[in-house]
């Protein structure tokens, strides 16, 4: 019988192996040095929050993976013998495998601070990250967290539901700079410092300062500021974890090189998820995805082709969301943080300042490139569609309300958008009667 081994048990390998399962009887073996079961990583901080215990964050129950014929192996492979088709584990076992999946994720960036593996001082992406924080909760008054984004937040809104003071980092001058315009990235910091963090722009990390007992004990900020602090996070973006493919046969640059099948250049062989790198994105998207809906798609992508049926990685419009604080966000297709030659644009934002659309489009075409929302909840199959068919904005404004994920329970905002629509671009939209079903026979 056929063996598929999955190194690695996140959302893009346990993905596929559910995938090979119900396509084929292969023998499946997923294997992690993480945990012994799937867990969704994006709960971990209201495990710490006290929101849910950690079992609750395991989708399946433990019988699952016997009664689907998914073999479980808690061990850490250091290294791929892609000649004799086997695996060397760190208990000194081999395993051999005739198709082999890697989808061993990310992990945090370091960049060589002085004192960057110092006790807490770390990232937050594993569960052995969420050990540690807790370890180090109760005797942390201050954490200092390095880098502007979306891991920050989250760690920001960790440490103070346990009342601990928190003082963020961030080398650009707005918020999530690299990727959010300017006007959302004055949204969120306002909103961030409203929950009383220390939000600090144009301020880099210098050197982490040790206590006698090698844990941190403050940084040291490149104009020569000390700040006291018992813990630091590293947030400033997360890397393909690829460390044990370093001088193999197989192919890596940042990530594990991949073509549009998710194979890599040995054959039998492919990466999924985060550790994937293309060596050109089917679609011109960046070559390396480190989003959760795109792992989950790799791995049915890659599961096809597993089983006899070559696929092609079609991901289609970009998408992705988050949460600052208690402000939703969303993004679909392409909102750059600076606008580039052939676009323009809309922005609109609430009087109360925790709210906005933000719409990209082409300059000459009026087609809808891209959209932006915060603390406004958007039915994605509608943004998706608007964007792939590149419907003119007029028309997106007067079918505004299409896109209106729940206007039963929340208010609606559409009239106010589009009066300023029109006010700003010489138009006289009128808003349409709420049919968002209309959109998908049309």
């Amino acid at each position: 019988m056929e063996h598929v081994v999955i190194i690695g048990n996140g959302v893009s390998g346990i993905t596929a192996a559910r995938h090979i399962r119900k396509l084929s009887n292969k023998k499946i073996t997923v294997i992690s040095a993480e945990t012994e079961y799937f867990f969704s990583r994006t709960a971990l901080m209201y495990v710490y929050m006290g929101h849910m215990k950690f079992e609750h964050t395991q989708p399946y129950e433990n019988d699952f993976w016997k009664k689907n014929r998914i073999d479980l192996l808690k061990a850490y492979v250091q290294q791929i013998d892609t000649s004799n088709k086997q695996l060397r584990l760190d208990n000194g076992n081999f395993l051999a495998y005739d198709q082999l999946i890697i989808a061993t994720g990310s992990q945090s960036n370091k960049f060589g601070w002085p004192g960057q593996d110092l006790k807490a001082v770390q990232g937050l992406y594993s569960y052995q990250d969420l050990e540690s924080m807790e370890k180090y909760s109760a005797t942390t008054q201050r954490a200092v967290i390095v880098g502007g984004g979306l891991i920050g937040v989250e760690m920001a809104e960790m440490f103070l539901s346990r009342g601990i003071a928190v003082t963020f980092l961030v080398r650009e001058d707005r918020f999530w700079g690299g990727v959010l315009p300017k006007q959302e990235g004055e949204l969120v910091a306002r909103h961030i410092r409203q929950h009383g963090v220390d939000l600090r722009f144009n301020t880099e990390l210098q050197e982490i300062l040790s206590d006698k007992n090698g844990r941190v004990k403050a940084i040291v900020t490149k104009e020569g500021e000390e700040i006291g602090c018992q813990f630091v996070g590293l947030t400033a973006g997360v890397s393909p974890n690829i460390q044990f493919l370093k001088g193999g046969e197989i192919q890596i640059n940042r990530g594990v090189l991949v073509n549009e099948f998710l194979a890599t250049n040995i054959e039998n062989i492919y990466a999924i998820g985060d550790c994937a790198e293309f060596c050109e994105h089917p679609t011109g998207r960046k070559n390396i995805e480190q989003v959760w809906y795109t792992g989950r798609m790799m791995g049915e992508t890659v599961a096809q082709t597993v089983c006899g049926n070559k696929t092609a990685y079609q991901p289609g419009v970009w998408f992705n969301s988050a949460k600052f604080f208690d402000i939703e966000y969303q993004t679909y297709g392409w909102v750059h943080n600076e606008l580039k030659e052939n676009e323009t644009d809309f922005y609109w934002e609430h009087e109360d300042g925790k709210k906005c659309l933000h719409l990209v489009y082409d300059k000459t075409t009026k087609q809808l490139l891209g959209m932006n929302t915060f603390g406004i909840r958007m039915r994605h199959e509608v943004c998706e569609k608007w964007i792939k068919e590149g419907r003119k904005m007029d028309e997106v404004m007067t079918y505004l309300k299409d896109a209106n994920f729940d206007p039963e329970f929340y208010k609606q905002y559409e009239d106010e958008i589009v009066k300023q629509y029109n006010q700003e671009n010489g138009t006289s939209v009128s808003v349409k009667k709420r049919d968002w079903k209309r959109i998908f026979s049309s």
